[in-house]
């Protein structure tokens, strides 16, 4: 009986490493922020919707090359915790304008914000994607994301579902899965905020369980 709760256990703990790290998505993306916003540099936001904290170091992300060999390295966030978003903006160094514009100059407690810079990488506001690999270039979620508004208010695209291998269409709207205007004006998002829905994989992961547990239970009774 121990052998059978000791592979129950191994069972429960791959699965819930593999839902964890599945259950990493954009769940917002800025592609208009470089030349509309006094930002002056996309972002993106990447939220980690399981019950695990994941460590990302090494992690790359590409646009719509699709292309691991082509992909940059996110540099500035190794953890991202459990129901934690955090937000990755283009360039080389830290971006000052970003808390300016969108909080008026202090970043909410706890906001981890990385940076993804170099050549082979650029959202385009006519329409572009987003693949997060992991180091050794498994490709762990990907969007696809179409034209971005081309007047004010500028809102960033919502996927506040963390849904994997879909385009996004959806802005962002004042009051809706935490969107709010920015400090500075013109600008709707939620960067570092979402509002989490249970994923598939979660309700899967905990039937799965909950079914190791029964078997177990009912072997206990007839043993």
């Amino acid at each position: 009986m121990p052998n059978t709760l000791l592979r129950a256990a191994a069972l429960s703990a791959l699965m819930a490493t593999a839902t964890a790290q599945a259950q990493l998505a954009f769940t917002e993306v800025a592609p208009w922020s470089s030349g509309n916003s006094t930002v002056a540099a996309d972002w993106f936001e990447i939220t980690n919707l399981g019950s695990t904290a994941i460590d990302i170091t090494g992690w790359k992300v590409d646009d719509n090359s699709n292309s691991f060999a082509a992909s940059v390295a996110l540099v500035g966030v190794s953890i991202i915790a459990p129901g934690q978003s955090v937000v990755f903006i283009e360039g080389a160094a830290a971006n000052a304008q970003f808390a300016n514009v969108w909080f008026g100059g202090t970043l909410p407690v706890g906001l981890q914000v990385g940076r993804y810079s170099g050549s082979g990488i650029g959202l385009s506001t006519g329409g572009d994607a987003l693949n997060l690999f992991k180091a050794d270039g498994t490709l762990v979620t990907r969007v696809d994301f179409g034209a971005s508004p081309t007047a004010a208010p500028f809102a960033t695209f919502d996927n506040a579902a963390g849904l994997s291998g879909v385009t996004l269409a959806t802005l962002s709207a004042v009051g809706i899965n935490g969107a709010f205007l920015a400090a500075a004006g013109g600008e709707i998002g939620s960067p570092g905020s979402v509002g989490v829905v249970p994923e598939p994989g979660t309700w899967a992961m905990l039937l799965a369980g909950a079914g190791v547990v029964a078997g177990v239970a009912r072997r206990r009774r007839h043993a």
